[in-house]
Formats: C-alpha cells, sequence, structure tokens
C-alpha cells in the first residue's frame, strides 16, 4: 500500500516542475514543433494578449477577402499550446479559394453576414453549406475547403486552428501561381493552354 501512494505523490510533485507554457522566441530558431520557448523572465502578461483581430483586413484584392492571423508568428502565446485563430473578412463577392491546411483542423463561426464553406473528403465526396451569423462549421485536418460570401453584405468569421502554426497552401496558387510548366499543367489537369495561360497571367505565374 505504501509504494503506490509513494508512486502517486512523486508523480504530483514531478508533474508540478512541468512548464506551464512555452511562449515563442521570435527571435530564436524554429523547428517542426514550434519557436523555442522565451526565457520565463522575460514573459510579460502582453505576450498573452493579441489584439491584431480587432480591426478589418483588407479586401480591396482578387479574391476581396482578408485573413488576419493569431499564429504563433504573430501571437507567441500559443506557441506549443495547439491552438491559434485568425479573422476572416470576405467583401461582398469574396472568396477563400479551394485551400489545405496540412497542419491543422479547422472551426469556423460566422459572426456577420453569410458564408457558403464546404469541403471534399479524401473519398471526393463533398459537404457544403451556407452558414449564417452564429452557425459553425468544422474542417478535418488536411482536406480542401472553400469560403464563399453568398450574401449582398459583407460577411465576418473568426476561425479557430487546432495547431498554433496551421500551414496553408491554396490550390490556385499552386498550379498557377509559380513556375510549374504549361505542358506538365495541361497533362495532370485537362485544361488547354490558353486556359492555363490565363490563369498563370492572373495569378502571376511563369513557364
Amino acid at each position: 500500500m505504501f509504494l503506490p501512494i509513494l508512486f502517486a505523490l512523486s508523480f504530483l510533485f514531478s508533474s508540478s516542475n512541468a512548464a506551464d507554457f512555452c511562449v515563442g522566441d521570435l527571435y530564436g530558431p524554429q523547428g517542426p514543433a514550434g519557436y523555442s520557448c522565451k526565457k520565463e523572465t522575460l514573459v510579460t502578461v502582453n505576450d498573452f494578449v493579441y489584439s491584431g483581430l480587432a480591426a478589418a483586413g483588407n479586401t480591396k484584392n482578387l479574391i476581396k477577402a482578408a485573413v488576419t492571423p493569431a499564429f504563433s508568428a504573430q501571437f507567441p502565446g500559443v506557441n506549443g499550446l495547439g491552438i491559434s485563430l485568425a479573422r476572416l473578412d470576405l467583401a461582398v463577392g469574396g472568396v477563400v479559394p479551394m485551400h489545405t491546411h496540412p497542419g491543422a483542423s479547422e472551426l469556423l463561426v460566422v459572426v456577420e453576414g453569410s458564408i457558403c464553406a464546404g469541403f471534399i473528403s479524401s473519398a471526393n465526396k463533398v459537404y457544403f453549406k451556407t452558414l449564417n451569423k452564429g452557425e459553425i462549421m468544422v474542417f478535418p485536418q488536411g482536406l480542401l475547403h472553400f469560403q464563399i460570401n453568398s450574401g449582398k453584405t459583407p460577411a465576418l468569421a473568426f476561425v479557430s486552428f487546432s495547431d498554433p502554426s496551421p500551414g496553408l497552401q491554396i490550390l490556385d496558387f499552386a498550379l498557377f501561381g509559380d513556375d510549374l510548366p504549361t505542358d506538365i499543367i495541361q497533362e495532370t489537369t485537362f485544361l488547354d493552354v490558353v486556359q492555363i495561360k490565363k490563369l498563370k497571367g492572373v495569378l502571376g505565374g511563369t513557364g
């Protein structure tokens, strides 16, 4: 009876020595697990507070959308905690094209307006719905998904992620916004050369 009690007490005391947090040292090295920890003597309350999501993003761009992140690079307090947040502003007609977050699942809550959102499973089944104020939708990690302002007024949503650095790859830019040769795109997408060059011109691609 004595040994189990002693083991339990030793576990409690050893656990109390574990770090409560790991505020990211943005000037230190960054690895797959995130930033290295800032020295605790240098940590202040400001490391756990971020005001960057208060202002609307600039939606005067090609997709009429703006994503303002509160990832570990902007909000070092979330480093190592397995969470992060972003603000999504969609002007009328705004869209976040098909994209993935390789490192995290996503949860979106609509605050203003209406947003048509959806994702495609690995079995190529499509799940989409128009979300209104107060409704939420989850997007499993790594799956292609999108958001479109489906209303006649600007839309606002906040998005949480299951990782402080969720990563991002936008399908359109991956295909047409870089130097992937046109002939390879043609063979792998079945698009004709005219369409490919038009999209490369719009998205800044070459090749």
